[in-house]
């Protein structure tokens, strides 16, 4: 069998992993909205492949959530749009689409059933999930979002499908470790000793918050920072002095780390609440397993939830990080085990 690769496509990341067996070998994600450039993404599919070693022929296990992006009016338009852009970038390869029932597609069925393939990247976390910890609540803490699925008997158990039945039913929450605006974390912090209410210009982001508290690391914080400047600690410090139309002539470091404990806190709050109500629909599950640029958000909101946590990155390694690429290039390097066992 050749190489299988695997792709999460969003509207402002673009991840890949090479599947290599039963093992990732390796992967990559590249900061892309695709928005800004639209046609940039087939050349940047191709550049990230050839980078990872792919020839052609190989297996391409595509997963998205692009579709959302205001690039697309619907999205129908988007989804059809990204897997153009597969196509494109790999005509000689097999490609195959990720639904959210667990099933494969080929592009052309994907067109036509749009819906069954958006934004299913969460399902094949979920199910590659099932294999090591098959009663579980997976947490998944990306730079955008948070994903919260049950995993009963070997399978996943949400109830949501779409995003729209996923963000009422509290498996999908729109909070995560790095462009989360600040006034979208908390509605008041504290300021000299008494809540304060909070600006709603976008002066900071969540990352500037986790990367004030050592949490993440510049590298980490890949996307661009509200005033154009480095993503340093300094300098995140300064974003958090506006979140109260402050600046750092008025605000020590005790008072922006203040500022950032508590924005952080209401984070974890908002996780846990959500996980508490995944939990009692599966009170039979006292496990989390947590994974995602901000696991350790996950971590903390699981602890508060009364869970026992593990990490993916303990079954997963690095690629942990990266978890829904990963599991759609091991998901289908099995299905094309499979299927070249002699009978």
């Amino acid at each position: 069998m050749k190489g299988v690769f695997g792709w999460d496509i969003g509207g402002v990341n673009t991840k890949v992993a090479r599947a290599t067996g039963t093992r990732v070998a390796a992967t990559r994600v590249v900061p892309y909205e695709i928005q800004r450039d639209p046609a940039a993404l087939a050349p940047l599919l191709d550049r990230l492949a050839r980078e990872l070693g792919a020839q052609p022929g190989d297996a391409h296990a595509v997963t998205m959530t692009a579709e959302l992006s205001q690039l697309f009016r619907t999205k129908r338009e988007g989804v059809a749009f990204v897997l153009e852009a597969v196509t494109q970038a790999f005509p000689d390869g097999l490609v195959r689409v990720y639904a959210v029932d667990g099933r494969w597609r080929t592009p052309d069925e994907a067109r036509r059933d749009p819906l069954a393939v958006a934004a299913a990247n969460w399902a094949a976390t979920a199910r590659l999930v099932a294999r090591s910890f098959p009663d579980c609540i997976l947490i998944d803490v990306g730079s955008t979002t948070t994903d919260i699925i049950p995993v009963v008997e070997g399978a996943p158990a949400a109830i949501g499908r779409t995003d729209p039945e996923r963000l009422c039913e509290g498996e999908l929450i729109y909070t995560g470790a790095l462009r989360t605006p600040a006034e979208a974390i908390a509605s008041s912090v504290p300021f000299r000793g008494r809540p304060s209410g909070v600006s709603a210009e976008a002066f900071a982001l969540a990352g500037d918050v986790h990367l004030w508290r050592g949490q993440l690391t510049p590298a980490e914080y890949s996307v661009p920072t509200p005033d154009g400047r480095p993503a340093t600690r300094a300098l995140a410090g300064e974003r958090l002095a506006r979140v109260v139309c402050a600046d750092r002539e008025m605000l020590d470091d005790a008072a922006i780390g203040a500022i950032a404990d508590a924005l952080c806190d209401a984070q974890v709050t908002r996780i846990a609440e959500a996980v508490t109500r995944v939990c009692r629909r599966h009170a039979a599950l006292a496990l989390a397993v947590v994974t995602g640029l901000g696991d350790f958000l996950a971590r903390e909101a699981a602890r508060r939830a009364a869970l026992t946590v593990t990490h993916l990155s303990t079954s997963l390694g690095p690629a942990a990080r990266h978890a829904p690429a990963a599991a759609v290039a091991l998901l289908l390097a099995g299905e094309l085990a499979r299927e070249t066992v002699p009978s």
